[in-house]
């Protein structure tokens, strides 16, 4: 009979040290196996993503370099590169006075929303007083407002009572008391400090506006520059107010409403009306890439309180 030699000190049905069972192997085989399957299929819809949003400004691109007849072909890649379309472009009466408007417009735009929306949403975060849950209700109201719903009568009061049609005042004038959805997202970001901060600031001397300038602005930094990044987006890309107030005045047009006369004037020149575009779409691809972090850091942090 046969005799089974028992290392000391191993119980009576374990695996001695230094044995690898099969069925162990097996398992992190497969354990291995979907962790590489999970692995391609994750950056497999990554890259799927990212090419449904890449493609087309690669076209865009691509067809502003080529020539006038090879626009109107289904090649893919120009023949040759023609750099100067952007030229063109700019050599277009009134383009750059369209450039000027809208950067004006943009960054006048964004520079009072973020003055004014600060204090109301550091108010609406930090203080405790009367009314201020139906004070936040108004401004969560105010978010669910569309603008098509007011536009009869604040085009009245701006053009008939202020005579300020055709020009981008109507438009850049009502941002300096407030963005109701700069003010609700600041407001989300501001919860996420800590009041002991505020407190001790208080204790030090300091007054309600120097511990909104000297504690919260530089702790706010992310959450300011998600709600400027917004602002300056969406008054860049606004078509619907200058197509109101800026329409009959040339002088005052912005690029996203002159790229629609332009694209009008020459509607067979899909290269320039591309370059046009290209031009159009470079200045907010080069602020988000430069502030992404910030930007997405400040959405992320929004919704940590309620």
């Amino acid at each position: 009979m046969t005799r089974l030699s028992v290392v000391p000190g191993t119980p009576a049905g374990a695996t001695p040290a230094g044995a690898t069972p099969a069925g162990r192997t097996a398992a992190e085989r497969t354990a291995r196996r979907k962790a590489l399957l999970h692995w391609i299929a994750v950056h497999a819809l990554g890259v799927a993503a990212a090419l449904f949003f890449v493609l087309p400004i690669v076209f865009v691109v691509l067809t502003s370099l080529m020539s006038d007849q090879q626009a109107l072909t289904r090649d893919l890649t120009p023949d040759t590169w023609e750099w100067e379309n952007y030229r063109r472009v700019f050599d277009t009466p009134g383009f750059l006075t369209w450039w000027r408007n809208t950067l004006l417009y943009a960054g006048a735009g964004t520079v009072l929303t973020v003055v004014s929306s600060v204090p109301v949403a550091y108010a609406l975060a930090k203080f405790r007083f009367k009314g201020r849950k139906l004070s936040l209700m108004l401004v969560i109201s105010m978010m669910m407002l569309p603008p098509q719903v007011v536009i009869i009568p604040m085009y009245l009061f701006w053009a008939k009572q202020m005579d300020l049609s055709g020009t981008l005042w109507p438009l850049i004038i009502p941002m300096a008391f407030g963005d109701a959805f700069s003010i609700f997202l600041l407001r989300q970001f501001l919860l996420t400090i800590p009041d002991e901060y505020l407190d001790a600031a208080r204790i030090d001397g300091c007054g309600e506006l120097r511990t909104l300038l000297r504690v919260v602005l530089p702790m706010a930094k992310p959450g300011i520059a998600a709600i400027a990044l917004f602002q300056f987006f969406a008054a860049w890309n606004d078509y619907f107010g200058p197509q109101i107030y800026a329409s009959e005045n040339p002088g005052a047009w912005t690029l996203s409403y002159g790229l629609e006369s332009f694209k009008g004037a020459h509607h067979t020149d899909w290269n320039l009306t591309m370059a046009a575009t290209v031009l159009v779409m470079a200045p907010v691809i080069a602020v988000f890439f430069f502030a992404q972090k910030a930007f997405v850091e400040g959405v992320t942090l929004t919704g940590v309180k309620g």
